[in-house]
């Protein structure tokens, strides 16, 4: 993912320093000395009061998700242990942290059986094994650094300047909920394969970043800008997505969820209303109401498409429908074919023999065969070798 802009899209909000006149009423003015050393105002005369900017909120939680999933990352290697279930492993001076083979990993990372021993996302476990935890976990686990690397950067990035801007609670909602929305809808279309990662819930913040502009669009005075060039970064993202072995379902769904709860979790009051504790003995509010109707309208649609969503993609998951029988060109969101790569990703399979101290391996598919030294080799120390020489 690339570098995501703040949420304002470094455009000066008009709430943050704008001027603008509140009437005073002249029988409280003149009993509490008025502002002019005692002399007391017209009826008709106004005052003008800088508006306080939003309030700021410290920024823990971020970098407690930050934390959180590089320790996770961690124990994945730790869990993984190369030297003992694969040959050729990769900065090997780790020791049990080093890495899977390139040809098998070229993230720099665990094995998929290590990820899925750690709860990565695979539809069969999730479905009839009943391990709906998977939709949840995934997100907080990584194929491998470079995996690790971009979406930590883009969560500091992204994250931190929206938790300073609406506080832990939302934040924390619309990431955790975006990223099992884009889980849910990749389980839709990827069956066969493992999933993990935190880019469905990242991509949630940018589809909120987009929502709040829309519906707090009387705050921002520069419109026209913020709105293009928050549209060019989604689209480049969103392109990224469709280059072979990047789950871009995740992406749409994480976008798709973060956007609606955005109309739902980020609005603002409209520019021009003050909150009555805020105003000083004297003033005379504004008639205006907190809310615009827009903003409303948009917060009840969104609040309904998102329970309809959430609740016909679940039952279609667990009822083990699969999204490409039912679109046959849904498939391209996630991966174009070109002349320099192929999207099919066929099933590995090995035949394997153990004799006293060596396995004999034969890859199924390129009829490539090898001899590891390994006595007594494991289920997972089979699979991982299998998908190396596949590959």
């Amino acid at each position: 993912m690339g570098r995501y802009p703040p949420s304002d899209i470094n455009q000066p909000r008009r709430g943050d320093n704008s001027i603008h006149p509140v009437t005073i009423d002249s029988s409280s003015a003149a009993q509490s000395g008025g502002v002019g050393g005692g002399r007391g105002y017209r009826t008709t005369s106004r005052n003008y009061q800088r508006n306080q900017p939003f309030k700021s909120w410290f920024p823990w939680l971020i970098p407690s998700f930050f934390i959180a999933n590089v320790a996770l990352f961690i124990i994945t290697m730790y869990v993984n242990n190369c030297p003992k279930n694969s040959i050729n492993c990769v900065a090997d001076f780790l020791g049990r942290f080093s890495f899977q083979p390139m040809k098998e990993n070229p993230l720099l990372g665990p094995s998929s059986t290590s990820l899925d021993k750690m709860g990565a996302q695979q539809v069969s476990k999730v479905v009839d094994g009943h391990q709906g935890w998977r939709l949840i976990t995934a997100i907080w686990l990584h194929a491998g650094v470079f995996h690790l690397l971009a979406n930590m950067l883009s969560l500091l990035f992204i994250g931190i300047r929206l938790e300073q801007e609406f506080g832990f609670v939302r934040i924390g909602l619309l990431y955790l909920i975006s990223g099992f929305g884009g889980n849910v809808l990749s389980a839709l279309f990827i069956k066969d394969s493992i999933a993990v990662g935190a880019s469905g819930a990242l991509f949630g913040l940018l589809g909120a970043m987009l929502s709040e502009l829309l519906t707090n669009w009387t705050i921002y005075a520069n419109k026209l800008a913020a709105l293009l060039t928050l549209l060019l970064i989604i689209v480049i993202n969103l392109a990224v997505g469709i280059l072979p072995h990047v789950d871009n379902y995740a992406h749409i769904g994480g976008f798709t969820t973060g956007f609606l709860l955005g109309f739902v979790l980020l609005m603002r009051p409209q520019f021009g209303w003050v909150s009555p504790k805020n105003v000083p003995p004297g003033y005379v509010r504004s008639s205006k109401p907190k809310y615009k109707m827009y903003q409303i309208i948009l917060l009840v649609a969104a609040l309904i498409l998102s329970i309809v969503g959430f609740s016909v993609g679940l039952v279609m998951l667990f009822r083990g429908v699969n999204g490409n029988d039912h679109c046959s060109w849904c498939h391209y969101l996630s991966c174009i074919p070109t002349s320099k790569w192929k999207c099919n990703t066929e099933p590995t399979y090995c035949m394997s023999t153990q004799n006293a101290n060596e396995l004999i391996l034969t890859c199924d598919g390129n009829g490539k065969n090898q001899t590891y030294p390994f006595p007594s080799a494991t289920e997972s120390q089979i699979k991982g070798l299998c998908l190396e020489l596949c590959s």
